[in-house]
């Protein structure tokens, strides 16, 4: 048999996300990768796209260091220090040897947030950059009306359980202290703050001064906080183009350091003092989230001169803190329409000569509050595809309220899915092994190996006994007769099915329900209380399968008529 020829070429230029070239898709349509390059792993540029910066951290080096000087990873880089923290990083993205990883800090390509006192604690050490797989960051923090300490420890350990990459500690309420010592004392994922949040507790913020802007930076740096935000690209001069915005300014530091300006007459006092900051968070190796006091709140404000003249002056502060030897990433905007999502993304990475970018969001749409974790990781894929390094989360609370622990599970929930997905879009090699995998297990209707490899397995099994309580060779949407998955698998030129890997002897029975799985049905409301009793209580004996007898599945019936009826008793019909 001939080879048939593809009639239509796909431009795909990509690496392959499968590790083992499994499957029969022509791979990622992503650009080549270029480690070591400014296009590392980026998407392809759309007619009209700003060009990549020609320059690096290389080109802000200013007279060199001796070695022996070196204190940050950029400056250990620089000297062409491969530090464990390096090692590490390579060692978890599996991509990336020590080697790249090294040359992409050097860069300001990539960073690695790990405050020395940190490491101290335990912290894991991780990278974020473009050349890296796509991470996601949770907010946390007690609010002067809402959650404490204990609390706030609790939903870091949740995120982490959920897959945050790192915390930022937002706290405005309770000891802010004790809270932000305790969050980092229980993390192994880096932490970043909003300094001037603690600068004015107890004071009016008309009234913070330059002293009390260093003290601070320099106490929470000692304690171990791994990234800043610094709002210093809010200039006097950008002001006015806020004036007609539909909602102003919605970043609370930036809010703060506007009406700071305006009441004192003077300059952003954290731009003013910004190689002295420069100079406390080299000491102790604290990166730069340069924040985006002026970010969109609304789409209606999106790309406008005020979010636009903060990003170039927010270049020209990557530029001094690479010229101190700090590590940059820069925040970008949390409220895009998607059609302006590519641009955002590939303007940073001209005006700040490619270093990360760390967004919120983008929330594509003002319109769904309560499912705004939808809204915006739908722009976050955008956004990741487009060259976004890392997402900070949004969750269902987003503009409502201070999130809860399922809030909180929501968020990172839907900030991993949009990772992920931009992960595999961009050939990161090996990133799409793990849907190759759960792939062989759903076409082979191995139903315990399809919930082991799920992201949640509680939701995964939860949902599917809610159904059918039995894992048999069909799957409940479709019914015995129905299931275009079984039909495959019995096709014998199909591989589909097929692996041995997957295989399994019989229909079974499923375990009872686990108590969180218990706690997924009751929360959804479908089934009655006596319904989901009998799925979280049954035992063999109960449900008929004891003394080696095999499970009452319909696929155990040879007679039409018979497994027909046993679809219907078992199944709850769907649509109907």
């Amino acid at each position: 048999m001939s080879t048939p020829t593809r009639r239509w070429s796909p431009p795909h230029r990509g690496a392959d996300p499968s590790s083992r070239h499994q499957g029969t898709t022509p791979g990622s349509f992503a650009r080549a990768p270029d480690v070591g390059g400014p296009l590392s792993f980026s998407s392809p540029d759309s007619p009209g796209m700003p060009a990549p910066s020609s320059k690096t951290a290389w080109d802000f080096n200013p007279a060199p260091r001796d070695a022996s000087c070196a204190v940050t990873q950029l400056e250990r880089a620089r000297h062409g220090e491969i530090t464990p923290e390096m090692r590490r990083v390579a060692e978890r993205e599996g991509h990336l040897s020590p080697e790249q990883v090294r040359d992409e800090v050097a860069a300001g390509r990539m960073i690695i947030p790990a405050n020395r006192v940190h490491l101290g604690y335990g912290l894991e050490p991780m990278a974020i950059g473009r050349a890296a797989r796509t991470k996601i960051n949770a907010n946390l923090g007690a609010s002067p009306v809402s959650s404490g300490t204990d609390e706030e420890v609790e939903k870091l350990r949740w995120a982490v359980r959920w897959g945050a990459d790192t915390v930022m500690d937002l706290s405005t309420g309770g000891d802010l202290d004790a809270c932000r010592e305790a969050i980092l004392r229980a993390s192994t994922v880096p932490v970043g703050t909003v300094p001037i949040y603690a600068m004015i507790r107890g004071r009016r913020l008309e009234d913070l001064t330059y002293d009390a802007i260093l003290e601070e930076i320099e106490h929470q740096a000692r304690q171990g906080v791994d990234y800043f935000t610094i709002h210093a690209g809010v200039l006097r001069r950008h002001l006015k183009y806020v004036e007609k915005r539909l909602i102003g300014i919605v970043s609370r530091g930036g809010s703060i350091l506007a009406k700071w300006m305006i009441h004192h007459g003077k300059e952003n006092p954290m731009y003013e003092l910004f190689d002295d900051i420069c100079d406390v968070m080299r000491r102790y190796d604290v990166s730069f989230s340069l924040g985006d006091g002026l970010r969109p709140g609304g789409l209606a404000d999106a790309t406008d001169d005020a979010q636009l003249a903060e990003l170039e002056t927010i270049g020209e502060l990557t530029e001094r803190a690479w010229a101190k030897g700090v590590q940059v990433m820069v925040e970008g905007p949390g409220h895009v329409p998607f059609d302006q999502i590519e641009y955002n993304m590939k303007l940073e990475r001209r005006i700040c000569h490619g270093a990360p970018f760390y967004v919120l969001g983008p929330l594509v749409t003002d319109v769904f509050p309560g499912y705004d974790h939808i809204t915006s990781c739908i722009g976050a894929t955008a956004a990741a595809y487009h060259g976004a390094a890392m997402l900070c989360y949004v969750t269902p609370k987003e503009h409502l309220g201070l999130p809860k622990r399922d809030d909180v599970k929501q968020g990172c929930v839907a900030y991993k899915i949009a990772a992920h997905a931009a992960d595999v879009a961009l050939g990161i090699p090996g990133s799409r092994d793990w849907d190759d995998e759960l792939t062989k297990a759903r076409a082979a209707l191995n139903w315990q190996r399809h919930f082991d490899l799920a992201f949640d397995p509680d939701v995964a099994r939860a949902f599917h006994d809610e159904d059918l309580d039995v894992d048999t060779d069909f799957c409940a949407m479709c019914g015995h007769d129905w299931c275009s998955v079984r039909i495959s698998k019995e096709i014998q030129a199909f591989a589909s099915g097929k692996d041995e890997a997957f295989a399994w002897d019989k229909p079974r029975r499923s375990a009872a329900l686990s108590a969180e799985q218990r706690a997924i049905l009751e929360q959804r409301g479908v089934l009655s209380p006596e319904e989901i009793h009998r799925l979280a209580s049954k035992t063999r004996r109960a449900v008929g399968a004891g003394g080696g007898a095999k499970a009452s599945c319909h696929s155990d019936y040879a007679d039409a008529a018979t497994a027909q009826r046993m679809q219907d008793e078992r199944l709850v019909r769907l649509g109907g």
